[in-house]
């Protein structure tokens, strides 16, 4: 009987970890269709800007050259940190060893911060992990997957009302009113970001009206929908479902399969569903 190969550790920070993150949890989800919280696009998505966790070290494990479990960790700020033990299925690395070392590694960093760990619902080795280690349930979402290969909806922007990319729009980027001034640099230097799916409506006055990015991955076939946003005052015209419904059109023509999205409010969801989302699995997010 042969035996395997251990496993090699190497703690990575910065671009070295999202270059890491983004092959595990691309592995992680082609062995699983719909298993698991996160896209590959997720860490490209939260490192749109600086971070408190970005040079914080955190663990991964490789097989040869592919990782194959790894610890997540991001922060908004300084008091609120998110860590993400991630096992991609049928490796030999073992889910306590790799929550214990998330944990430790998310505290360590944290402080005196709170620390949450997002588990899928349907994930009975994580729920255990996190009952184990004496986490507390806290808040929820939920998310949907289309299919990009089935007939698509079709939505019209209302009058007056253009749409864009910033594949054909210069300046200052839609994002940097809540992002800082830097995110169009932080969105292009990532693998995955398509400026032809970083989506805007304009109103008639040529301002910003809404928005919605779309992250492609040709390795899952998944599309990311995050974020969609539409300003308070061209709300309740259909923008948003406008939009999407282009974005997901775009994102079939570049011969992706799937799109995914998650949502936290009702509204969220009707619009989501409307567009023929099919709510799927939901994730708790637990705190210790």
């Amino acid at each position: 009987m042969t035996s395997q190969r251990p496993l090699r550790e190497e703690a990575l920070s910065g671009s070295e970890r999202l270059d890491a993150a983004t092959h595990l949890l691309q592995a992680a989800r082609v062995a699983e269709p719909v298993g698991g919280v996160w896209e590959a696009a997720d860490p490209q998505w939260w490192s749109r800007r600086p971070r408190p966790s970005d040079d914080v070290p955190t663990t991964f494990w490789f097989s040869g050259r592919e990782p194959v479990a790894g610890v997540l960790l991001t922060a908004e700020q300084d008091d609120a940190w998110q860590c993400d033990p991630v096992v991609t299925q049928g490796s030999s690395a073992d889910p306590a060893d790799v929550w214990d070392r998330a944990l430790a590694e998310a505290r360590a960093a944290a402080g005196e911060g709170a620390v949450e760990v997002p588990v899928a619902d349907d994930d009975a080795v994580g729920r255990a992990q996190a009952a184990r280690l004496g986490l507390v349930a806290g808040h929820g979402d939920d998310t949907g997957w289309l299919d990009l290969t089935a007939a698509l909806p079709v939505a019209a922007l209302a009058e007056g009302y253009r749409l864009s990319s910033r594949e054909h729009l210069s300046g200052r980027h839609h994002l940097a009113l809540r992002n800082g001034p830097d995110v169009a640099d932080g969105l292009t230097a990532t693998s995955l970001y398509d400026p032809a799916l970083d989506l805007v409506a304009l109103a008639p006055d040529g301002s910003v009206a809404g928005y919605a990015l779309l992250w492609p991955d040709p390795v899952t076939g998944v599309a990311l929908v995050e974020p969609v946003r539409v300003e308070e005052a061209h709300q309740r015209r259909g923008l948003a479902r406008a939009v999407l419904a282009h974005g997901l059109a775009l994102a079939a023509a570049r011969g992706l399969a799937r799109a995914k999205v998650s949502w936290s409010s009702q509204a969220a969801g009707g619009l989501y569903t409307g567009l023929g989302f099919v709510p799927t699995s939901t994730t708790t997010w637990f705190r210790g």
